[in-house]
């Protein structure tokens, strides 16, 4: 299991005569208080040595949830998580909501700490496994929007790690199908995207998400997706060998040329060479065929500024923010958009949107601050 937890510092304390009454009120038919077993307790930032008056209870849970998350099979492990249930029963729901907040809000760290300190607690919950993957999940997509692809693989491969987890369960959870049937959609993996949702369905708890998943199965294989040739074409796009992408792809479109998405592999592969005429030739027959969505309207703007065709290049930047208003990538080429026609302030505008969305997002703050000098 992956350590997601910040540098907490423990320190170890016997139960205190102060707290012993308190302590020993807490025991249940369930838990028994047993006085020989030490209390972990978190230092406050800042403080090198624990300061008895000063401790609260605050201090003592945090400190055995810490210990509980990076060894849950430690020696008193399962002692400190009945005592944490004991005082905080219901800490895997507030807990749950809390983490999913603060990925919402962009604190991807802090909601990743919390989700590792539930799994010491709950260790056989697949819900909390499957709340971390999606966490981990968006943090690789929001990067990924951002342009940082590689920082992205690398969180898409810890999302991937917990999916494995999660489909290798008996039985797996119906959620964790569902939606590790769209990880895999995101990842081009269509084949095993398509597993995930036969998987689901004779399992699925919710009609709509039922109805959902038979149309996305139907979808791959009317569009031949789950073929072999397109998933090799976009791994090697994927990892940088676009010459053998563009092999593979048009292997695929001989046999399905009216597959947009294999327009759009070849599009993003002749994108990356370079090769920005055919690359746009590629993505408007992608549109053509009905792949109108944010990633081709984006991807086709970028070729039209590579040729100078900066009035249509907005259009599509356009119509790609119909799609994803937030999305910081067509935002920031918006800017750079705006920059080549001159339009310093525009751009800044710009600029600081990203900001607003992604406060730490390095080419926005690099860009206000050369504009702003």
């Amino acid at each position: 299991m992956k350590n997601y937890l910040s540098n907490h510092r423990i320190v170890y304390l016997s139960v205190p005569e102060s707290l012993r009454g308190k302590i020993a009120s807490l025991g249940t038919e369930d838990f028994t208080i047993d006085p020989s077993i030490p209390l972990p307790v978190e230092l406050p930032p800042g403080e090198e040595q624990l300061n008895l008056e000063n401790l609260s209870w605050e201090m003592i849970l945090s400190g055995m949830i810490t210990v509980v998350a990076e060894d849950p099979q430690g020696e008193d492990a399962e002692y400190y998580r009945r005592f944490v249930l004991a005082v905080k029963p219901d800490i895997q729901k507030e807990f749950g909501e809390a983490a999913i907040l603060k990925a919402k809000n962009g604190d991807f760290d802090l909601a990743l700490e919390i989700t590792q300190a539930l799994r010491g607690l709950f260790p056989d919950s697949q819900e909390i496994l499957l709340n971390q993957a999606l966490i981990l999940e968006e943090r690789a997509s929001r990067l990924e929007e951002a342009g940082k692809e590689q920082e992205a693989e690398t969180w898409y491969e810890e999302a991937h790690e917990l999916y494995r987890d999660l489909l290798n369960r008996k039985p797996p959870l119906p959620n964790a199908l569902f939606n590790a049937g769209f990880f895999y959609l995101k990842l081009r993996n269509y084949e095993r995207a398509k597993s995930c949702f036969l998987s689901y369905i004779p399992v699925a708890e919710e009609e709509r998400k039922k109805a959902r998943a038979q149309k996305i199965i139907q979808e791959i294989e009317n569009r031949s997706l789950d073929d072999e040739l397109f998933k090799e074409a976009y791994d090697f796009v994927r990892l940088g060998q676009e010459e053998e992408g563009l092999k593979k792809i048009d292997e695929f479109l001989r046999r399905h040329g009216d597959v947009w998405n294999g327009w759009f592999i070849r599009g993003w592969a002749q994108r990356r060479l370079g090769h920005w005429e055919a690359a746009k030739t590629s993505f408007e027959r992608a549109l053509a065929l009905g792949g109108d969505g944010c990633d081709t309207r984006n991807e086709l703007a970028l070729c039209y500024i590579e040729l100078g065709d900066y009035g249509r290049a907005r259009k599509e930047l356009e119509q790609a923010l119909r799609f994803e208003g937030d999305n910081i990538k067509v935002i920031s080429n918006l800017g750079m958009l705006a920059l080549k026609e001159g339009k310093k302030e525009e751009a800044k505008g710009f600029f600081r949107t990203v900001l607003e969305i992604e406060p730490e997002d390095p080419l926005a703050k690099k860009m206000l601050h050369e504009l702003e000098e």
